[in-house]
């Protein structure tokens, strides 16, 4: 039967020659599929802004659906989610402004883990010894909340025990 080649965008399957992958990959229901998947991800204040600039659909709002449906040139958002969307966008704003007032503490934590860590780097190659409050403690880490409550989750991913690991060095090479 031959090879078969998948297309993730499209979510479809041929026989994989040069041919048919060709007219595939060059075909316009692909770049619909992949734009239409690029689109997922792009950042909510250029969606909000592209939203704006287009007139409502008239057929959307009158049905509950187009023909078009994402390749149509007007907007399909309704203003209760545009104000949806302006407020999420001001949340972010005011989280990057303003980390303490309601920002994440685990990006914080991670922040000054980094800073220490720098610090350590210099003093390792500088020469110094590094003192006892320097040093990582494990009660300065924040567990996030939703590691917790996953099942079965992998002894990598634990908090490390309130005294520590134990280190046992090993000197018997065989």
């Amino acid at each position: 039967m031959g090879k078969r080649y998948y297309c993730d965008y499209c979510d479809r399957s041929f026989q994989d020659t040069l041919h048919n992958r060709k007219r595939h990959l060059n075909g316009l229901q692909h770049h619909r599929a992949k734009k239409a998947w690029f689109d997922n991800f792009r950042d909510a204040v250029t969606v909000l802004n592209e939203e704006r600039s287009k007139e409502p659909c008239r057929t959307f709002l009158q049905k509950g659906q187009c023909v078009f449906g994402a390749s149509c040139r007007f907007s399909h958002m309704s203003e209760r989610h545009m104000k949806m969307l302006e407020q999420k966008i001001d949340d972010e704003r005011r989280q990057r402004e303003d980390p303490d007032q309601g920002g994440s503490s685990s990006e914080r934590n991670i922040d000054e883990w980094l800073s220490r860590r720098e610090k350590k780097r210099a003093a390792l190659t500088s020469g110094s010894v590094l003192n006892m409050e320097e040093e990582e403690s494990p009660e300065n880490f924040e567990i996030p909340p939703y590691l917790l409550s996953i099942p079965d989750l992998p002894p990598s991913l634990h908090p490390p025990p309130v005294g520590g690991w134990r280190l046992t060095l090993q000197n018997d090479w065989g």
